[in-house]
């Protein structure tokens, strides 16, 4: 795919061990990109892959590591996404 010309800011968390998410998961957090009027954001996971996600959740979230969030950055990357890490 092509890599889009736009810069997209991102926020790689990694998501708190819950019922919803057994094990922690990395997840990309697209704080530009409101969904619904200052309660929810764009987010994007392996698994599921884009999707709204409440702005308090991504709160409880911890900042994802250099190592945590790669494999998820190259993923968003091949489908165009030109990136702006803001970790």
């Amino acid at each position: 795919m092509e890599q889009d010309t736009e810069k997209t800011r991102v926020i790689f968390k990694i998501t708190p061990a819950t019922k919803m998410f057994p094990v922690e998961e990395c997840i990309a957090f697209f704080p530009d990109e409101l969904v619904s009027v200052g309660a929810y954001i764009s987010s994007y996971m392996h698994v599921g892959q884009h999707g709204e996600a409440s702005i308090s959740f991504m709160e409880e979230c911890r900042p994802a590591g250099d190592g945590e969030y790669e494999e998820l950055k190259k993923e968003l990357e091949s489908i165009g996404y030109n990136l702006v890490p803001c970790n």
